[in-house]
């Protein structure tokens, strides 16, 4: 199963951010288990890098961490296209219509976040992380 990650998630995983950090590195076990292919966008990895820092108040050891993270997940485009059509997405927050594009665009199946809500307006599948980890243990 292909899934975007959203940018909360993989916080929550990194840095161990409870109460949600327990969910969030079971799905990042299932992608070092190949049991899901997980992506996150390319304006992610960049926002991600920066609430890593300084999180680790470390430049090299962040580093260190996105190399780790990117074994695990893939990075999609984000085109221009994207961008304009989230203009008219009925996603309200711009920067998660962007996200919702690039899935679609990149035929992602669903969405995993904790701000469901957010994503309620699109047209992927979109799962809070509990909810993900249930869904795929009733799919073995």
């Amino acid at each position: 199963m292909k899934i975007l990650i959203d940018t909360n998630v993989i916080i929550d995983a990194l840095t161990s951010r409870e109460p949600w950090n327990e969910s969030a590195e079971k799905i990042f076990i299932m992608a070092a288990n190949n049991i899901v292919d997980m992506y996150i966008t390319a304006s992610s990895a960049t926002d991600i890098y920066y609430l890593v820092r300084k999180h680790l108040h470390n430049a090299e050891t962040a580093r260190q961490v996105m190399s780790k993270l990117y074994s695990l997940v893939g990075i999609l485009e984000v085109k221009q296209e994207d961008c304009i059509d989230a203009l008219a997405s009925p996603i309200t927050d711009y920067e998660d219509a962007v996200v919702e594009q690039v899935a679609r665009r990149s035929g992602v199946e669903c969405i995993v976040t904790r701000n469901q809500k957010d994503y309620e307006a699109g047209l992927t599948k979109v799962f809070l992380p509990d909810d993900f980890i249930q869904f795929m243990e009733q799919t073995e």
